[in-house]
């Protein structure tokens, strides 16, 4: 039985699910499994994963997947990047409607629907809901509560899980493929915030992008300190090559990482030398820890104290990583062509 949801002008939609994966093994099966528990009628529903040479058991759960169930496709990825992956997706797609979606994620029954429902009546060119960042474990728990914090990442409105409305940006997204077609799909030189550059594209041509928390997903952030330092530097470093391409930043808040990483390191050799760059300098780092402390501890989504402290050593790692990443992509993009 299909939702009325799913129905467009009375008439059942093909929609293609497209998901990049690379040593997955951890979360392919939920993932599979929440995409296998849609409501969205299977009979008109593609799942094509796009495997980047796992050399986990990522290919083998999938293929156990795939003998059950003749609407899973799994295509290589020798490039192994996301944008590769998704550019694969799209052109071996068969459905009206693409839906991507992502491995560390897990989904609401009637995800594909409210997708399907929200790109036809508002006739939006993006479609997605907001990130809810979940944990499993400690650390990944902490920071999936920084995602919820406007401290740690400037208060996107994808990051309010309550706002529905036109934005700049969803999580993940979905799309009418003849709108990825005719844009250009991903930009394969950006091996990070392809969806910066992607929505920008859509705003540039003159479509919009609409956010609901009807289109509901869990996602599931770093679980390690390091992985999550080198996740940010690199989206701070590639937010770069974003703005020379477009020439303009998505917003203002994308600025205030590296202003502050050049604060930091400016006033920090200054203070040796002179009084006033060193009281400017300090009086800005305890400010600075002040905000951190507060916005850590008032943060709803973690209670012990233990893990506010974490918090506290979450969002100096966001802010500086992100902040490092954009300054050398300042140095790395500077007479690189767009």
């Amino acid at each position: 039985m299909v939702s009325k949801d799913c129905l467009s002008d009375g008439v059942n939609v093909e929609v293609s699910i497209i998901i990049p994966v690379r040593n997955e093994e951890l979360y392919i099966e939920n993932c599979i499994r929440s995409v296998l528990n849609q409501d969205y009628n299977k009979e008109n529903m593609e799942l094509i994963l796009i495997d980047g040479l796992s050399d986990d058991r990522t290919v083998e759960i999938i293929k156990s997947f795939k003998e059950k169930y003749d609407f899973i496709k799994l295509f290589k990825n020798e490039n192994k990047t996301v944008q590769s992956a998704l550019n694969i997706g799209i052109e071996n797609a068969l459905g009206k409607f693409i839906v991507r979606m992502d491995a560390h994620s897990e989904y609401k029954e009637d995800y594909v629907c409210k997708c399907v429902e929200y790109l036809t009546k508002t006739g939006a060119d993006n479609v997605g809901g907001p990130m809810r960042a979940r944990g499993k474990n400690t650390v990944q728990s902490v920071v999936a509560a920084a995602y919820n914090s406007p401290f740690a990442l400037g208060g996107g409105k994808f990051h309010n899980e309550n706002y529905e409305g036109y934005a700049d940006t969803v999580y993940l997204g979905s799309f009418r493929r003849e709108t990825l077609l005719s844009i250009g799909m991903y930009d394969e030189r950006l091996p990070r915030n392809e969806d910066d550059d992607l929505n920008f594209r859509i705003i540039e041509n003159g479509g919009k992008i609409f956010i609901t928390p009807k289109v509901y997903s869990i996602y599931y952030p770093r679980d390690k300190y390091s992985e999550l330092f080198r996740q940010y530097f690199e989206y701070g470093l590639w937010k770069v090559a974003v703005i020379k391409k477009h020439k303009k930043p998505a917003r203002l808040s994308h600025l205030i990482p590296v202003s502050f990483v050049i604060f930091v390191i400016l006033f920090s050799i200054l203070s040796f030398f002179n009084e006033i760059p060193r009281a400017i300098f300090l009086f800005v780092m305890v400010l600075y820890m002040g905000l951190n402390i507060y916005f850590s501890f008032k943060n709803k989504y973690v209670h012990k104290a233990i893990n506010k402290l974490r918090l506290i050593l979450v969002h100096i790692i966001l802010h500086f990583s992100y902040g490092l990443g954009f300054l050398c992509g300042v140095f790395k993009f500077f007479n690189s062509s767009f």
